[in-house]
């Protein structure tokens, strides 16, 4: 069963910048492709940083100030005053940049955006080069996914290719993203696993369980996977 990857929702027409970018021209560049960051490259397209609009306030929100003892400043405002003096995109960005591969998995991107709170990764190679960008906004595109497809992925990958349920055993129904899975199967533990597969395809918002069993096998699911002894069981 093929989860979506980062390479299946990210930009690949990048807007980067070199080390030696000046000041103005990174401000020109994010403001004529309407973006809010850009990657800082070196001469083999490989990833230093990135420098966001954030990083570019700081001259806006200092510049003029008179200076204060950098005895007394703590590390935060001391790369705020330096930024503030930056004039070019090396002095400026944020290093090193958090980046990902394009065959991460979406759920991994959003995890290393959530830890690392950043809003966006640069896509990069097995060099380190520069091969696109994914953005929160990107990540939601999976929840674009029309309905038709959903359903085809739980009924051909989940249901036959996973679990050998031929169509017409389990009835599949799709609204907006949330799956409906009505029907009978022989085990309980057939249920817990369609109802766990179905949550992991592409696009699912969430899973109702309307499915019956007729043999009840979770204490013996529960002993193959080392859930323990049943009771009653020597």
């Amino acid at each position: 069963m093929r989860t979506w990857q980062v390479q299946d929702v990210m930009t690949t027409t990048v807007a980067s910048v070199r080390e030696d970018t000046a000041y103005r021209e990174v401000v020109d560049l994010l403001a004529d492709r309407r973006v809010t960051a850009a990657p800082v490259v070196d001469g083999a397209r490989r990833v230093l940083g990135v420098v966001s609009e954030a990083d570019l306030m700081y001259k806006v929100e200092l510049q003029g100030q008179p200076s204060e003892r950098r005895i007394l400043l703590d590390r935060r405002r001391r790369e705020a005053r330096a930024k503030a003096r930056a004039t070019s995109a090396v002095d400026l960005m944020t290093a090193p940049a958090v980046t990902i591969s394009p065959d991460a998995t979406l759920v991994e991107a959003a995890r290393v955006m959530d830890a690392r709170g950043v809003k966006r990764l640069p896509v990069v190679d097995d060099l380190g080069r520069l091969i696109g960008i994914v953005t929160r906004g990107d990540l939601l595109k999976v929840h674009l996914r029309p309905d038709a497809g959903i359903r085809r992925d739980v009924v051909e990958e989940v249901l036959w290719h996973c679990l050998g349920i031929p169509d017409g055993v389990v009835d599949v129904t799709v609204h907006r993203g949330v799956v409906t899975l009505t029907g009978m199967v022989e085990r309980r533990s057939t249920v817990q696993l369609a109802v766990r597969l179905t949550r992991q395809v592409s696009g699912v918002v969430e899973v109702v369980d309307a499915l019956g069993y007729a043999v009840d096998d979770a204490p013996l699911a529960a002993l193959r996977f080392g859930g323990g002894t049943p009771a009653g069981v020597a």
